[in-house]
């Protein structure tokens, strides 16, 4: 449904120059609610009732409409049309402008590890998402409406277009407290117990979550505090406020179960290292007399003992044997070798 200039034929005969009209924008899909149900349109002026509309701004017709749409203040346009994918939001006249963080999607799968930015701006009239890059939650927001939703209001779909992204956040967040519970079971199981190199990946994606709950619980402490946020708007605010604040807790609770994990098996692993270290100590311990007297009568100096005895070599043997079985004696009896 993207836009395209067209050609206006009846002014195109011989000798005049053909006339373009204006571009549409890049529509993904736009649907209108004035009726019982919602009905899909292909313009982004059309519509009686409340208004929503999806756009891309990777196609110039999007950033031309935005820059020219009169229903939007110049602070929310320009905030539409930005570069940057910080995470923030801004009340101008009425119209409320955010720029929230959700996973990319491509080629119809969800890429967990890519972060993309979905800009929206709401009037009490119409509400317009907007992104560079496919967005996961645009498509869910589109089967959510598809399925019928009618008497959408402002509140209806802000509710809405945050809702899917937190639930889609929540939904992460579960996947990795599901995969820390597996890790956990192996480790008590004994059974290919994970290493911390395995949960790597696990910090990794709850930490990602984290900044992006982190980033929205600060846009929206920042619309509850504007003055100029609508009435009918602060309600829905508060409650999504309270449930990005409930899943980042839970996302950090999963965080504070892994690193429980990750320090259980850092204290297993230098146990093992402290082991391993200890029965090394002792074999060095029980050979170092056999090494002294292999040392002593490896010199080759005159006065050996034994030199000019057939069983020479034999009464050597034993003196590093009877001095190894001397030192384990002394080790035991220290104490040593009741670990």
């Amino acid at each position: 449904m993207e836009g395209r200039a067209t050609i206006d034929r009846a002014d195109s005969s011989a000798g005049a120059a053909p006339r373009f009209t204006i571009a549409r924008p890049g529509l993904i899909w736009a649907l209108d609610f004035g009726q019982e149900s919602p009905r899909a349109i292909e313009d982004c002026d059309q519509g009686e009732g409340f208004r929503w509309l999806h756009l891309s701004l990777a196609h110039q017709g999007t950033i031309g409409w935005i820059a020219r749409s009169e229903e939007l203040p110049p602070t929310v346009r320009e905030l539409l049309l930005a570069t940057d994918n910080h995470q923030r939001a801004l009340v101008d006249d009425g119209v409320v402008g955010c720029v929230l963080h959700d996973f990319e999607r491509d080629f119809e799968t969800l890429d967990g590890t890519r972060v993309g930015a979905m800009r929206f701006a709401l009037t009490p009239t119409m509400m317009i998402t907007a992104r560079l890059h496919p967005i996961q939650s645009g498509d869910i927001v589109r089967q959510k409406l598809e399925r019928g939703q009618s008497g959408m209001t402002a509140a209806t779909a802000l509710d809405m277009l945050v809702g899917t992204i937190s639930e889609t956040l929540a939904e992460v967040a579960r996947e990795m407290s599901g995969a820390v519970q597996r890790a956990e079971d192996a480790f008590l199981d004994g059974h290919h117990p994970p290493t911390a190199r395995d949960l790597i990946g696990i910090r990794r994606r709850l930490a990602q979550i984290h900044r992006m709950l982190d980033g929205m619980r600060a846009v929206f402490r920042r619309l509850e505090d504007d003055e100029d946020l609508p009435a009918t708007l602060l309600a829905t605010v508060e409650k999504l406020s309270q449930r990005l604040q409930a899943i980042d807790a839970d996302s950090q609770s999963v965080l504070g179960q892994l690193r429980l994990l990750r320090d259980e098996i850092d204290i297993q692993a230098a146990q093992r290292t402290n082991q391993n270290l200890y029965l090394l100590s002792i074999m060095t311990a029980l050979m170092l007399p056999a090494t002294l007297v292999t040392g002593i009568f490896g010199m080759n100096t005159g006065g050996l003992l034994w030199t000019a005895s057939p069983a020479g070599s034999l009464w050597a043997t034993g003196l590093a044997i009877g001095t190894a079985g001397a030192t384990y004696v002394l080790l035991r009896w220290l104490g040593f070798m009741r670990r």
